[in-house]
Order: structure tokens, then C-alpha cells, then sequence
């Protein structure tokens, strides 16, 4: 029997955002090892690894589907040596444990692509899209607990504005909220979807993409924990970057890209103690400039999901006293 496109990890295809851009900026890190804190299945990484030979991988993702498709991606890599690929089924705020079992001290680089990707988004049984109808479910480690029908179904009326508001920027939140508790249970993606469309206005569904879009977005974060989980992830990615290491994260989602432009922002400035001259110290850190890139129109048009792409990098330079 021919696999099902929607279940079957061979179909895990997905097209690694701005991957030219993240390419060329590894091509100048010191040799050792890489980690891709949000694997998928592998385009970035493979990318990695065949423009860098002197590069080995530590490849990280909580999707068991996914980590399948990774190992069948990088097949060819690990053939010629089986030392240059490490996968681990894991959190990325596992991380430090994770490098203490591999036993790595310094990190030549990292890479986080955050969000979800295009094969969890078009597998309909995963429950992730307001497009294809499918069980309500959203989590990207399918044995957790926690999923998004337990949210949808179980939140009181106001935890529930809350986090489509915090987790998706929705400015109906409360209307959307009052929608889902007045129409629930809910079972499927479709279900849900047709209640928040019906309760935004009319006027404002007319503009901003899909008027579920948002909603079903807060919910996968809340589910997953995604902010939750990113600096202290992020803050021990940093700390374990060797000198001329360089850290690059790709993020689609405001709040996201807050916490990731806080953390770099704060490594990357001296702080001062009061009545010591300035400048003591340079910074340890340094952000990759220009500050944040953005896809490029070629590359948006061949890939609609990476419009909302944002690229932002640090690198780890050496203290110099003056």
C-alpha cells in the first residue's frame, strides 16, 4: 500500500527558510560541532553539513516524525561518517543536558527555526491547520499530555482570551473566547475554525489572511509551551557557544522575536558597575548585522509560509579589557 501523504514520515518534506542566507552565515565559524535545536527534517542541516565537512551535528527536535524524516535526510552524510550526526528526541531547553551526554563543551554554532513546520501544518491528522479539517490536537510531541481540545474545551472564558490574545496578537480575543465557550466541545479543527470566523466582524475578515489564523497559532504555542521554553533554551545555546561561534534564530511570531532580540540584545551590551569608567569592558557578544533579515520577494513568492520569516544571529567574540 502506497503511504498516506498526510501520515507517512517519507512525506515529511519541507522547504528550509532563508537557508541561503543561514548557509553563508556558518561558512566563517571554527570547525567542531553544530546544533539544531528545531531539526524537522533537516533541509537546514543537511544544507549545514554538506557546505561545512569540518562540521558535526547535534539534531534535536520533539517530533518523533520528524526525527524519522531527519535520519532518512542525512543518510547520506552519516554513510560517509557516522560520527558527524547525533539526533536526540528532546526539548530544546533539554539542551544542556543533552551537550553533557554528548559530551560538549563548546558549540561552534546553533540554529533555532521556530514555529511549526510545513509537513506538521499539512498532515490534517495532526491537527495543527485551520485549513484541513482534523482531530483537535496541535501537540508537536504526540505523547504529551496537554493538547489543543483540552484547551479549547476545558479553559474558563477569560484564561482562554488570554492566551489567544498573548500567544496570537488577536484583537477579538475576547469575542473569540466568548464564541468557543458559548459553541463548545469541539472536536475538530474545522469545528473551531468556523466559530472563530463567525465571531470576528465581518469588516475585519475581509483583510490579514485567514481570520482563524491567529487563534489556531496561540493555541499551538500555548500547547507546546513554545515561549515558555525559548530563553532559558536560548540563554544556555548562547552560554555554550565557543569564541568565533555564532548562534542564528529564525522566528515567525512577535512574541518570539522579542525574546529572542531581548537575550541578544542583553549579551551583546557591557553593563557598567557604578563609578568604573566607561568603556571597562567590550561586550562578549556581538549581533549579526544587518540586525534582522528578511526573505527575500523571490523567495516568498516560492514559499508563501516564509513571509512572516525573521532572522536574527550573535556571535561570541572575546572580552578585551581596556
Amino acid at each position: 500500500m502506497a503511504d498516506d501523504p498526510r501520515t507517512s514520515t517519507s512525506a515529511f518534506d519541507h522547504t528550509p527558510v532563508m537557508v541561503n542566507e543561514i548557509v553563508a552565515l556558518v561558512t566563517e565559524i571554527p570547525a567542531g560541532v553544530f546544533v539544531d535545536a528545531t531539526l524537522g527534517g533537516a533541509g537546514h542541516a543537511f544544507a549545514i553539513l554538506s557546505a561545512r565537512p569540518d562540521l558535526s551535528l547535534l539534531g534535536i527536535d520533539r517530533d518523533a516524525d520528524a526525527l524519522q524524516a531527519a535520519a532518512n535526510r542525512l543518510a547520506p552524510i552519516v554513510e560517509d561518517d557516522t560520527r558527524r550526526v547525533r539526533l536526540e528526541r528532546a526539548r530544546f531547553d533539554e539542551l544542556p543536558s543533552l551537550l553533557e551526554a554528548a559530551g560538549v563543551d563548546k558549540l561552534s554554532g546553533f540554529l533555532f527555526d521556530l514555529g511549526v513546520s510545513s509537513p506538521q501544518l499539512d498532515r490534517s491528522n495532526r491537527g495543527f491547520s485551520f485549513r484541513n479539517d482534523g482531530p483537535l490536537d496541535m501537540r508537536m510531541d504526540q505523547d504529551s499530555s496537554l493538547s489543543a481540545a483540552d484547551v479549547v474545551n476545558e479553559s474558563e472564558e477569560r484564561e482562554l482570551a488570554s492566551i489567544i490574545r498573548r500567544n496570537g496578537d488577536e484583537r477579538f480575543a475576547s469575542r473569540i473566547a466568548r464564541g468557543i465557550v458559548a459553541k463548545r466541545p469541539f472536536a475538530t479543527t474545522a469545528e473551531l475554525a468556523e466559530v472563530v470566523v463567525s465571531s470576528i466582524p465581518a469588516a475585519a475578515r475581509r483583510k490579514g489572511g485567514h481570520p482563524a489564523k491567529r487563534t489556531f497559532q496561540a493555541l499551538r504555542i500555548h500547547v507546546n509551551d513554545e515561549l515558555t521554553i525559548l530563553r532559558p533554551a536560548l540563554e544556555s545555546a548562547v552560554d555554550a557557544l565557543g569564541v568565533g561561534g555564532r548562534g542564528l534564530v529564525l522566528t515567525y511570531h512577535s512574541g518570539e522575536d522579542r525574546i529572542v532580540k531581548d537575550v541578544f540584545r542583553g549579551r551583546s551590551t557591557v553593563n557598567i558597575p557604578p563609578g568604573i569608567p566607561v568603556p571597562a569592558t567590550e561586550p562578549e557578544f556581538t549581533m549579526l548585522r544587518p540586525l534582522s533579515r528578511r526573505p527575500s520577494d523571490d523567495e516568498i513568492a516560492g514559499n508563501r509560509r516564509a513571509a512572516s520569516a525573521r532572522l536574527r544571529g550573535i556571535e561570541r567574540g572575546t572580552a578585551v579589557v581596556t
